[in-house]
């Protein structure tokens, strides 16, 4: 089979079209073309005069050889990969041995459980949350009582921070194995939608990946795993080898139960701030990691999709527009969009008693009036925290605590006009645009709430991006803070066999250990380490 790649056709072009373009691009007779499939689909909208669908698809020719000879020379005509996963071994370990223990259910934790599981090792899953159902009721909770459970939030529970969220599924990791598809091909096989498989840009949404999530719970459960919702872990267990090495040897549940445990996937998002301290406090190698500050910033999604696709905004097959953005100021900040979601809302995603802290989310739909993504300053150790390798966590709850207090110490969150924001006044009524975060937003200045060097760019930046996409700097824009959790303030550092540096058993994995930034990538990552631990356990 061969991938053809780049096929550009118009917006509104007929069925037919595909199969021609194919005919014309390898230069074969028609009866020579036997089948072919869509692999990709995306579009280009650079010109909004003349957007175009943008293909890669999978072709069956009668003569393959004869076809890949007259296309050497084309970049674009190559064989198809082999995309099929294989798993790198089968359960054997010794008898008696403890099972692998998971913890954490988010992206990163629920497909090393899933791998883990289907290579027959049976993990055991632990998550401080509750199950996705129970736990959706407590997040409703918060965004429309204004009622914090600490335990079961967008942070914590069955799908992780993920799962309240655009549910993108789509990363620029490099992915030389395909892993991506792996997930992808679990996630449609769960309940997801098939175009995620071909869509350039796909995503899911939060209703559908909370019954996705149920499924493959079920999945693995079928096959021998087990989950212990409602456990912290509490503690952890080493000792010291006679070769001087430390390995883990069980978990210690806040419960009161004890876990024995010598392989570990530490798979707890970025929030799990306790449980940090934890491992600092056992000796755990950390290291502060680079994240960002800011705000969530609102538009009519009207507007973007005025602004990117012109006269064509509306088109079925463009659907809700997004963006992307990137400024470098001149106080050496980097300001860019973060985590952009069409036809979505801004979302209450604190974790913590006294603090607020906001994220954004959409449906599979995209059909909700405003548009919003995270608008994000860059931040480094060595310049804004160097007092230690948990110097991060303490600054975002110091912002996160101010931004509280702003809202009313009520969990509404402060906002402030973009206008406003730009002359450096409070803003004191609404606009054009209306904030969509529950349980409310209480109007402010947002400079109560950020470092000065954050206003600074975002003042410096927004002027340039309202040049880019028209409307992005409407003084009616709304923006809601803060926007504290970008990325794990920490990074739980691992060696090449995917091991703590100085805890063996222990694999750090996904988001919250400072090794992925979103679903697609925390969800490979789960699968890389899993695959670790089953070579181990079966060296």
């Amino acid at each position: 089979m061969l991938r053809v790649t780049e096929l550009k056709l118009p917006l509104d072009h007929p069925p037919e079209a595909l199969r021609q373009a194919i005919l014309a691009r390898l230069d074969i007779a028609a009866e020579d073309l036997l089948d072919y499939s869509i692999a990709r689909r995306a579009n280009d909208a650079r010109r909004k005069s003349a957007i175009l669908m943008v293909y890669s698809v999978d072709v069956t020719v009668a003569d393959e050889a004869a076809v890949l000879a007259k296309c050497a020379s084309d970049g674009h005509v190559r064989l198809t990969p082999d995309t099929t996963y294989r798993f790198v071994t089968g359960a054997s370990p010794p008898p008696g041995r403890p099972r692998p223990v998971v913890i954490g259910t988010g992206p990163c934790g629920l497909f090393a459980g899933l791998i883990l599981a289907q290579m027959g090792f049976r993990p055991i899953i632990v998550d401080r949350g509750k199950v996705v159902r129970e736990r959706t009721k407590d997040t409703w909770g918060l965004w429309r009582r204004g009622v914090l459970d600490p335990e079961s939030n967008v942070q914590f529970g069955e799908g992780g921070a993920g799962t309240f969220s655009d549910g993108k599924l789509y990363s620029q990791i490099k992915d030389p194995r395909f892993l991506g598809r792996k997930v992808l091909t679990e996630f449609v096989k769960a309940g997801a939608p098939p175009e995620i498989l071909t869509e350039a840009h796909p995503h899911i949404g939060t209703f559908r990946l909370v019954t996705m999530v149920e499924s493959i719970r079920a999945t693995i459960e079928s096959l021998g795993g087990e989950y212990r919702f409602g456990n912290r872990v509490e503690d952890i267990d080493t000792d010291v080898q006679p070769d001087g090495t430390r390995r883990v040897r069980g978990l210690q549940l806040h419960t009161g139960d004890y876990l024995e445990a010598d392989h570990v996937v530490l798979a707890v998002g970025h929030s799990a701030r306790d449980t940090f301290h934890m491992l600092h406090e056992r000796g755990v190698f950390i290291e502060p990691k680079p994240f960002s500050l800011g705000v969530r910033i609102e538009h009519p999604q009207s507007w973007i999709d005025k602004a990117r696709f012109g006269a064509c905004a509306g088109h079925p097959d463009l659907g809700a527009a997004a963006y992307s953005l990137s400024h470098h100021c001149a106080n050496g900040r980097t300001v860019y969009s973060f985590c952009m979601c069409p036809g979505g809302r801004v979302v209450a995603a604190t974790s913590e008693v006294g603090r607020v802290a906001t994220n954004g989310m959409s449906q599979y739909s995209r059909q909700e009036f405003n548009a919003n993504s995270g608008l994000v300053v860059g931040i480094d150790p060595a310049r804004d925290y160097p007092q230690g390798p948990l110097a991060g966590i303490a600054l975002q709850q110091h912002w996160e605590s101010l931004a509280f207090v702003a809202g009313g110490s009520s969990y509404a969150a402060p906002g402030q006009k973009l206008g406003d924001f730009l002359a450096g006044r409070p803003s004191t009524t609404l606009g054009e645009v209306v904030p969509s975060y529950k349980p409310g937003v209480t109007l402010t200045d947002l400079a109560q709430c950020l470092p000065d060097f954050v206003i600074e760019a975002m003042r410096e930046a927004l002027p340039v991006f309202g040049r880019q996409i028209p409307g992005y700097a409407h003084p009616d824009a709304m923006m809601t803070g803060v926007e504290t959790r970008t990325s794990s303030p920490i990074r739980i550092t691992r060696g090449k066999d995917l091991q703590s540096l100085n805890t063996a058993g222990l694999y750090p994995a996904g988001e919250g250990a400072g090794y992925a930034g979103g679903i697609l990538s925390a969800a490979v990552d789960g699968i890389k380490v899993a695959e670790a631990v089953a070579l181990s356990m079966t060296a």
